[in-house]
């Protein structure tokens, strides 16, 4: 009779120990979705790269500007206190906060400051999660030398710039830790071998990849203001927490929360199929909110970026976590005729892991590096490169040990089996430095963008006669229609009244004679004109400027046109 009560308790008890894991679960979605809830409705977009200013970089205007306007590719963020126009005395010239308008940042600045050159300086915060930061000058009436920024410093502070990329390594090594040890526990474990070593792996997985994430969050913080490692502010993290980027992360905290009340069961013995899909569901979301709080969210193609970049990294979490599950503990502890029957299984496994991740990563490169001169033009395409030969080095290793497996000699054979796979392990652990790094670089396709904008798109030169200088601006120095603005200078710098102006282009190399550009006078000083520059190449610009009814002087330059 009490043997029989035994009985019915033990089921009593499993039962409830499912119930419990399960309302866990349930209690870790709740914590997900309030995270989603709470969430910023934000549109993707790509990494922001300055596209215009007004006043235009380098340009000289005539009054001071009421405002300074910088127009991005994408939508950004504000960094408090990270935008400042500094006069040409070393003061601030901008008053009041600036305004965010999706793309448009606008700074009030004071209309009645001093002639002579000011500073932009600017750090934004891209829907990418990464800051962008830069300056630039305009001067007022004359050019006079650029003030410097002594009140902030924009560039990123190098010591968390590498700390965040130790703990993106960190959170690839939690997550395979993990994966690996519930996937082979719950597929190919044999029953009579203890799980108390792949337990504690998928354990330490787990508390390494929340530590990560925590980690992550707090960085972020100085990450994006350019501090050090401990400036985080209770307003900075708030910051951090409402953004897409923190809305992403406290989803994975909310999943894995669900996930390790069906993960206790599953590591302590084989657990019934419902809970084996629900734990599958829960790890496959999680997945996704690594591409949703970096690059791939803010692609040309979000959708396409962010499902090829959790397929990648689900891959190469099933790939690698089983590659540890095999050197760690299978080669060592299986028997012959238990290996016989696994190695064919997991051979097959990794194949189309290894598959997937090829097809994930090939499209990931399409989108994000979009032209073949990118891949050596830029620090995103070099490293995709350096990747790209190392996971060729697995793959021949990868191919060797897939050999074993058809010849049937892995299982008779495990030392070999296990050299392989441990020299599959060493290579890819650089794989996911280099991997760590290529998260937080600047995508090529911005990139390339980006010097795009700063080679071309803008003419700026002051040319010097013995009767005056000539401040040129030719905007966007390209073929087809362009705009030019003309501002004359006395030898010490003050407006210089012009009675006449004259200007022509020609292009030699194509045999284009000179070309009237009609000029209208806006001040004495300032004209302004329209010219269609058919061709590519250095064009030849021919300034003549009558001062007074028999004071001239011409003036030339030379203008890569693209």
């Amino acid at each position: 009779m009490a043997m029989t009560a035994a009985v019915r308790r033990r089921p009593v008890a499993a039962a409830d120990r499912r119930w419990a894991a399960r309302w866990g679960t349930v209690a870790g979605l709740l914590v997900t979705l309030v995270a989603l809830l709470l969430a910023p409705a934000t549109p993707a977009s790509a990494h922001a790269v300055l596209a215009s200013t007004s006043p235009t970089a380098s340009a000289v205007v005539p009054n001071a500007p009421a405002e300074v306007v910088l127009t991005f590719s994408e939508g950004v963020r504000k960094v408090p206190d990270k935008i400042r126009v500094i006069a040409p005395d070393g003061s601030r010239a901008d008053r009041g906060e600036p305004t965010f308008n999706g793309t448009v940042v606008t700074i009030p600045v004071d209309s009645s400051g001093a002639r002579g050159t000011y500073l932009v300086s600017y750090r934004v915060i891209s829907a990418d999660s990464h800051p962008v930061s830069g300056a630039f000058t305009y001067s007022v009436g004359a050019p006079s030398t650029p003030p410097t920024d002594s009140g902030t410093d924009n560039r990123a502070n190098p010591v968390v710039e590498n700390a965040v990329k130790v703990v993106k390594y960190a959170g690839y090594l939690g997550l395979l830790l993990l994966v690996g040890p519930a996937l082979v526990l719950a597929a190919l474990w044999p029953r009579r071998l203890s799980r108390r070593g792949p337990a504690r792996l998928a354990w330490s997985g787990l508390g390494l990849l929340v530590f990560a994430t925590l980690a992550e969050l707090w960085l972020q913080v100085p990450y994006t203001a350019g501090g050090s490692l401990f400036d985080v502010t209770g307003s900075g993290l708030g910051d951090v927490l409402g953004s897409a980027y923190g809305t992403a992360h406290l989803v994975r905290l909310g999943l894995l929360a669900a996930s390790a009340f069906l993960l206790r069961p599953l590591l302590a013995g084989p657990i019934g199929r419902t809970d084996g899909i629900i734990l599958a569901v829960l790890g496959g979301a999680a997945l996704f909110t690594w591409p949703l709080a970096g690059h791939p969210a803010a692609s040309p193609a979000p959708a396409v970026s962010v499902v090829v970049d959790a397929v990648h990294l689900g891959s190469m979490a099933v790939w690698l976590g089983g590659l540890v599950m095999l050197a760690a503990f299978l080669l060592r502890r299986a028997d012959e005729r238990e290996l016989d029957a696994i190695l064919p299984i997991w051979s097959r496994w990794a194949t189309l892991a290894v598959a997937a991740l090829l097809l994930a990563g090939t499209v990931q490169a399409l989108i994000e590096v979009a032209t073949p001169a990118a891949l050596v033009d830029t620090t995103y395409g070099r490293l995709l490169l350096a990747k790209i030969g190392m996971f060729a080095l697995v793959i021949g290793v990868a191919a060797y040990s897939r050999a074993l497996v058809r010849r049937r000699t892995a299982a008779g054979r495990p030392g070999s089996m296990r050299r392989a796979v441990v020299a599959e392990l060493a290579i890819t652990a650089v794989v996911l430095g280099v991997t760590a790094n290529l998260v937080q670089t600047t995508p090529a396709r911005t990139a390339v963008a980006n010097v795009a904008g700063e080679s071309a798109g803008y003419f700026s030169s002051t040319l010097t006669s013995p009767l005056y200088s000539l401040q040129v601006e030719l905007d966007p120095a390209a073929r087809g229609n362009n705009s030019i603005h003309l501002y004359a200078y006395t030898p010490d710098n003050r407006p210089q009244p012009v009675k006449e102006w004259k200007a022509t282009a020609a292009l030699p190399s194509a045999g284009i004679e000179p070309i009237q550009i009609p000029l209208l006078g806006l001040t004495d000083n300032h004209a302004y004109g329209e010219i269609s520059l058919p061709a590519s190449g250095e064009w030849q610009l021919r300034f003549t400027l009558r001062t007074s009814d028999i004071d001239q002087a011409t003036v030339t330059a030379t203008v890569p046109i693209k």
